[in-house]
């Protein structure tokens, strides 16, 4: 028999996806310039996204700079296809079609490669290198690429841009320059870029496009932050179009957001920045609470991370459970979480916030800029849950009594935004210490808060006490000591109040984060010099627990002063001048003129805002129980007035600063003198002399001189009200405004963080 000119070939060991073969195809043959048939396959193919980052994670700056004839006509056609997506254009990357959708003048038969007849796109510094001509011009007839092809380039150029713009180039600008474009058309390229991305976000054919243009953009706004390509966004205003994806996929709104912030960043203390001037101008309610419904579900998204190592709050009874532990369950248990060694949820904490912490920037933006914005983070409710979604919770309700979450105007709905960014501001700052990137986003959020409380009509809802003001907020226990929980609804100044104190409680280090204690402090102050003011007595129960971290905080700063002032104090002399006694940062200084005067507040105007009594004087007993750390405090710190000022300066400063409507310095002698008063009673009581009169001090346990219980002390100090005379200082409810520019090196901090964030988010979508 005639053998058969076939023959078998031999089977490899693996098959490779014909997508990954023209990866390889195109990265590892710098010589080899691919034709029109290998990218009409290319883009048709469904990406690998995850070979494609791998090849490109292989390669060093250097590498990739010499391909870059392939990652120029990449780049191009890239471009093209989307062209293409806005509608019926020629198949070229720029064939003509503006921004507006118009052709322009004198651009008709440009293809790839070519402007108006022009040079080449691929540089001559590439063409000799590379020793290869260009590929021939892809013809101008009208194409129409089908939305996966859409998808495909998307996706195609998340991650290569992603990973591309990742690199450490000598100089980023031109690098990333010759890379993508060539400098002698980069202007055209990168527009038509940046107008296919604007024309895709507002009228995209599919969720899937839109949703990959913004994570495209995304890429691009990450990695290009640091040179001169984000201009192309500046100049394009994508904001309308960004709002529009947003409106028309409420789910996924947390990446335009995001995106929103990153722009509205750039340079925006060197510039007037555009995408600033938007956020002021911005009126659009229904986007608005879109907004702040995505904003409350990243935030609860990032607060289930937490609660994933550790869950802080045991289980509530319900029916089904009682059931299922006797074995009478209809329904299969949950499985189990698993539970972390101490050192391993150490690790895991460290690791957290998510990537989706960057929402907090473009969240701090627009409260920075935006009062309408401000109100409705206050005021909105949760977002209602489609009636499906209704149906459903309400049968599981009728079989399983839950605990109350959380409440608002909507009884089938989660909790509201500011409840979710409340409790993820609690978690945030329990745990703001185990890293950099966690201690600026618990600046950042607080960031927030000072800019809601510093405002008057926003504070008084905050302290409101009416019903459909509580708002329920679950706060963070995972380290001791803890506050005593709270279920129910209550205002939301009352939540605010308990996370600014496990903030101080659980943040105490000799290497002190001074800025972030100033903040909680700050906002402390602000709050109650509101409810001072204002004399509103907030349905609030923790105030002996607010005080106590208060002088908690005074005695560390009392016992670590020559910690945080730094090296040049150590070498104060005792009795030098107050001059070099001060603090190598200012924020030290503030940080200690809030405290005082917050006490001091909270003596000279406590009867106006703490809900009894018992609370006014539990404060006076802590005061008079702490009176020897407050003075060494006083002189540790030379307080008593300007630092380092004479008794005359101090009169006259103090009396400048109450004109000006601004506090002193501080209050120290106030907490003093009443101090003093009560150590004098005391001091009688115990020697049989006045104090021995007041009621639960009989004169035998007097006469012995013998130390007075604590109850006889809670008795002097009621009885010591008719003698006690507290000189506040003016102006102590008072405090200079928020400054953003005082902020400017933490902003930009923050913004280089969100800029890894978003890098990492990309990189996942992978």
């Amino acid at each position: 028999m005639e053998q058969s000119p076939l023959t078998q070939q031999p089977r490899p060991d693996a098959f490779q996806p014909k997508i990954v073969q023209l990866y390889d195809e195109l990265l590892d043959h710098p010589d080899h310039i691919p034709g029109e048939g290998f990218w009409a396959e290319f883009f048709l193919l469904r990406p690998d996204r995850r070979a494609l980052r791998e090849r490109l994670d292989t390669l060093t700056a250097d590498a990739l700079l010499a391909l870059e004839a392939q990652t120029r006509q990449l780049f191009a056609r890239a471009v093209s296809v989307l062209l293409t997506g806005r509608g019926t254009t020629s198949s070229s990357h720029s064939n003509g079609v503006g921004a507006n959708g118009h052709r322009r003048n004198g651009s008709a038969g440009r293809v790839p490669g070519r402007i108006n007849g022009g040079s080449s796109a691929l540089s001559s510094r590439s063409s000799s290198k590379n020793g290869a001509a260009t590929s021939p011009p892809p013809s101008t007839t009208t194409l129409s690429f089908s939305s996966s092809a859409i998808e495909n380039t998307l996706a195609t150029l998340a991650t290569f841009l992603s990973a591309a713009l990742a690199k450490k180039y000598s100089n980023p600008s031109s690098d990333v320059i010759d890379l993508l474009a060539g400098l002698d058309r980069v202007d055209a390229v990168l527009s038509d870029f940046v107008a296919a991305l604007d024309q895709l976000l507002r009228h995209g054919r599919t969720p899937t496009i839109r949703r990959y243009a913004v994570d495209v953009a995304l890429a691009v706004t990450a990695g290009a932050y640091q040179t001169t390509l984000l201009t192309y966004f500046i100049q394009r205003d994508l904001f309308p179009s960004l709002i529009k994806v947003i409106l028309d996929s409420p789910t996924a709104s947390v990446s335009p957001f995001i995106l929103v912030g990153l722009l509205a960043n750039y340079n925006k203390f060197e510039f007037q920045n555009p995408y600033q001037l938007r956020l002021n101008d911005f009126v659009n309610e229904k986007a608005i609470h879109t907004i702040l419904w995505g904003v409350g579900d990243a935030c609860r998204g990032l607060r289930a991370q937490y609660i994933d190592i550790q869950d802080d709050l045991p289980e509530g009874w319900t029916l089904s459970s009682t059931l299922g532990m006797i074995g009478l369950g209809g329904s299969s248990k949950a499985p189990a979480k698993p539970v972390y060694d101490a050192e391993t949820a150490k690790k895991l904490f460290a690791e957290l916030p998510g990537d989706d912490a960057a929402v907090l920037l473009a969240t701090y933006d627009f409260t920075h800029a935006n009062k309408l914005f401000c109100f409705n983070l206050v005021t909105l409710g949760a977002q209602p849950v489609p009636q499906a979604t209704k149906d459903a919770k309400d049968a599981k309700d009728a079989k399983d009594a839950a605990p109350p979450q959380a409440q608002s105007q909507h009884p089938h709905s989660t909790e509201p935004p500011i409840s979710s960014f409340v409790s993820l501001t609690s978690y945030l700052l329990q745990h703001a210490h185990r890293s950099p990137r966690a201690t600026l986003y618990a600046h950042l959020s607080l960031m927030v808060f000072r800019l809601l409380v510093e405002d008057p009509a926003l504070c008084k809802r905050l302290c409101s006490n009416d019903d459909n003001a509580r708002v329920a907020v679950r706060l963070c226990r995972q380290r001791a000591p803890h506050l005593p929980l709270v279920k129910t609804g209550r205002p939301l100044a009352a939540s605010i109040l308990d996370a600014m104190v496990d903030g101080i409680t659980h943040n105490l280090r000799r290497r002190l984060d001074v800025g972030l204690y100033t903040l909680l402090v700050g906002i402390l102050l602000r709050l109650v010099a509101h409810l001072s003011r204002t004399r509103t007595r907030l349905a609030y129960v923790h105030w002996p627990q607010l005080f106590r971290a208060l002088l908690g905080l005074v005695r560390f700063l009392t016992t670590y002063a020559a910690d945080l002032r730094g090296p040049a104090s150590a070498t104060t002399a005792p009795g030098s001048s107050a001059a070099g006694a001060t603090s190598a940062t200012p924020q030290l200084d503030t940080l200690v003129d809030h405290v005082v005067n917050l006490l001091a507040l909270g003596l000279s105007a406590g009867e106006a805002f703490l809900p009894t009594p018992a609370s006014y004087d539990d404060l006076f007993y802590k005061v008079v129980e702490t009176g020897e750390v407050l003075e060494k405090f006083r002189d540790t710190y030379q307080l008593g007035g300007p630092r380092g000022a004479n008794a005359t300066a101090t009169a006259t400063a103090a009396a400048a600063a109450a004109a000006a409507g601004r506090p002193a310095t501080n209050s120290i002698d106030t907490l003093l003198s009443v101090n003093a008063h009560y150590k004098q009673l005391l001091a009688e009581g115990a020697k049989g002399g006045k104090g021995s009169r007041i009621k639960g001090v009989s004169s035998s346990s007097s006469s012995s001189s013998s130390p007075l219980t604590s109850l006889q002390v809670a008795e002097v100090i009621k009885q010591g009200y008719e003698t006690l005379s507290i000189q506040a200082t003016a102006g102590l409810d008072s405090w200079e405004k928020y400054r953003e520019a005082d902020e400017r090196t933490l902003l930009k901090k923050v913004a280089r963080t969100v800029v890894t964030d978003v890098r990492h988010k990309v990189e996942a979508q992978g």
